[in-house]
């Protein structure tokens, strides 16, 4: 992949945000899809974390709780 820019980082969960080299890119997208998995995780208790490094790519860790620590 493309990386994220480390000041469009804090934005990527947003609705609607579009890193700035997606953009300039013809990258297509919305920048609904974070938004809406950041919103599904937060209902069930998860967590997402992202890593990037411009240029070589991005990795999204999602991680749930047991069903047993759910309160």
């Amino acid at each position: 992949g493309i990386g994220i820019p480390e000041e469009a980082l804090p934005h990527l969960f947003e609705e609607f945000y579009r890193a700035p080299n997606a953009k300039a890119l013809d990258e297509v997208g919305t920048g609904l899809g974070l938004a809406i998995v950041k919103d599904l995780v937060d209902q069930y208790g998860g967590r997402i974390e992202v890593e990037s490094a411009l240029g070589e790519g991005t990795t999204f860790t999602v991680t749930f709780p047991l069903v047993s620590e759910i309160p």
